[in-house]
């Protein structure tokens, strides 16, 4: 069975997420690697930890549909998962990537158009 890793949040203004998310949640942040990104620390116990990054397209439309956080599952075969996603009928998104000392990556939307994403542990990925 696939468990939920991690989240993405999706900002067009990273530091106004970040001090939002503070203030309301006191989660942490702290920049990871070179391109635009936070990892976030949402506390300890049971429970999730996940990422903010800069937007790249325009933020959803509050009136015509819902914005939301991608989830990322652990999975344990992510090529053998993304043919599975395709033949349930959902589509890739975003083809697999390496993230160097982390794993795999692939992004992918369910038949409704919900994006989420799977996550092949791999410590030599890259």
């Amino acid at each position: 069975m696939s468990r939920p890793v991690h989240f993405e949040i999706h900002a067009s203004d990273p530091e106004r997420a970040i001090t939002f998310y503070t203030a309301v949640f006191d989660w942490s942040f702290e920049r990871w690697g070179p391109e635009p990104y936070w990892s976030v620390t949402t506390g300890e116990g049971p429970g999730i930890d996940g990422g903010l990054l800069l937007r790249s397209g325009p933020p959803p439309d509050p009136d015509s549909s819902p914005g939301a956080f991608p989830i990322t599952m652990e999975v344990p075969d992510i090529d053998l998962l993304t043919r599975e996603v395709v033949q349930a009928g959902g589509t890739v998104a975003s083809e697999k990537s390496a993230i160097p000392g982390v794993g795999w990556l692939v992004h992918c939307r369910d038949p409704e158009g919900n994006l989420f994403g799977m996550l092949e542990p791999d410590p030599d990925a890259g």
